[in-house]
């Protein structure tokens, strides 16, 4: 029973060791681009540094790993998350969309922070400094309506 024991641990660590191996692609792009959403509208410092805080990591072309994040599957896990992240909502390509969406989508970051939402809870609670305040979500909320004030001014 003992040896068995012992070659079931040898076979998952050579597989632990084998899988590390299998990298995904890292997001180390540039977060500010001339097509983020900075380009797009208003963003004061005080969003600026809640945005880069709490939500680039995941919805920019540009994130900050942790040290797990050299380590699978932990690896695998956080590139999906950047990867839906992204998909969902890219900021650094926020200015490529139509006012609509943009709209839309400033709506959408209104309502998730709101809602508790966003970030992630699977996030904040190894980032505890990405966690918002309930100031930080009035802030947001009362940046996003304005935002989209602004577009529907630009576009009228």
């Amino acid at each position: 029973m003992k040896r068995k024991l012992k070659r079931i641990f040898l076979v998952l660590l050579i597989a632990f060791a084998l899988i590390q191996f299998i990298r995904p692609a890292k997001n180390l792009g540039n977060a500010e681009a001339t097509t983020d959403i900075f380009h797009a509208v208003m963003v004061p410092d005080s969003v600026k540094g809640i945005l880069k805080m709490s939500c680039y990591d995941c919805h920019s072309n540009s994130t900050r790993y942790p040290w797990y994040a050299e380590v699978a599957p932990a690896s695998w896990l956080l590139a999906s998350h950047v990867k839906n992240g992204k998909k969902e909502l890219n900021f650094t390509e926020f200015s490529q969309l139509s006012p609509r969406r943009m709209k839309s989508k400033l709506k959408s970051i209104a309502e998730q922070v709101q809602k508790g939402e966003m970030p992630l809870k699977s996030y904040t609670l190894i980032h505890k400094n990405a966690v918002l305040t309930e100031a930080q979500v009035r802030t947001i909320k009362a940046w996003a309506d304005a935002a989209t004030q602004e577009l529907n001014a630009k576009n009228q």
